[in-house]
């Protein structure tokens, strides 16, 4: 798949987000990249194996307290090469996508994986 399309896949993803959760989205930017970095990978301790399709990089929501200022923003990466590692078509890559990008915000907004399964 073409980057540019993937980019595109990512934007319906955060355009199709209810308006109720895309309105509360707080300094975070979303970016795509083909893989995550070695640093990334040690500092989630993965194996060599694993496949990483999105990470949430920043302060959730539900930690940011009065002192919360002048912070860059959060940031949500999205693995493009892995996504694409196992999805077949573009409605599976499509819906793969959607899938990451709504997991990695739930962790912009507090949420840790084992709530969001």
């Amino acid at each position: 798949m073409e980057e540019q399309r993937f980019r595109e896949l990512v934007e319906e993803a955060l355009d199709g987000l209810p308006e109720e959760y895309a309105k509360k989205l707080n300094n975070v930017g979303v970016i795509v990249e083909d893989w995550p970095t070695p640093q990334q990978r040690m500092k989630l301790r993965l194996p060599p194996w694993a496949l990483l399709f999105g990470l949430y990089e920043g302060i959730p929501q539900t930690r940011r307290g009065g002192n919360y200022t002048m912070v860059l923003p959060d940031k949500i990466t999205i693995f493009k090469n892995s996504i694409l590692a196992v999805a077949r078509s573009e409605e599976e890559i499509k819906a793969q996508v959607r899938a990451v990008v709504i997991h990695e915000i739930g962790h912009h907004f507090g949420l840790s994986d084992k709530d969001l399964r």
